[in-house]
């Protein structure tokens, strides 16, 4: 993890702010009550599905909490002194921008190394920062399950449950 870290440190950031901060969970009290969070969020999900997709809502496995072995929780220090502000002023949401290249960089590191990682986004920021006692300055980002997955597979489980398809480069892009 560390080396994996290591490269995350080494994406692009707004001002050579290096905004990101990484918090490793190894307690398991507070694993058990960030996935108290999920299981909340996610009953709150999945009253808010429309109903022909709320059967296949529940079938998805939609978190690693149970099965990942490394659970990293993943901030941005808005008030960090490092870049001396540079960039920020007419664009502040470049620290999270910033942070969101740390864990792209993570992720692609991980994924040369034969480890798989999970983005778990349906949990409450707030709760998550509580449980974790981190700075009241820091901003949560993403909580990332982090182990050797099981299978591999070239396609997105959203897509092979049939959640969603990914769209073509030709379909998002404009040109003016």
């Amino acid at each position: 993890m560390e080396r994996l870290i290591e490269c995350a440190c080494l994406a692009p950031s707004v001002g050579l702010s290096q905004p990101w901060r990484f918090v490793i969970i190894e307690d398991a009290q507070r694993r058990a009550a960030i996935r108290a969070s999920f299981e909340s969020c996610n009953a709150d999900a999945l009253r808010a599905q429309a109903p022909e997709r709320a059967a296949r809502y529940a079938r998805l496995k939609l978190a690693g909490l149970d099965d990942a072995p490394v659970h990293i929780a993943v901030f941005a220090d808005r008030e960090t002194a490092q870049g001396h502000g540079l960039g920020r002023l007419t664009m502040p949401e470049t620290i999270d921008y910033s942070v969101v290249m740390a864990i792209h960089t993570f992720w692609l590191a991980a994924r040369v190394q034969g480890i798989g990682v999970g983005w778990v986004s349906i949990l409450d920021p707030a709760r998550i920062a509580a449980i974790l006692d981190v700075p009241a300055a820091w901003t949560f980002i993403g909580y990332l399950c982090v182990g050797y997955p099981s299978e591999e597979h070239d396609t997105p489980a959203l897509e092979r449950e049939g959640w969603e398809n990914r769209r073509a480069a030709h379909e998002i892009a404009l040109y003016r």
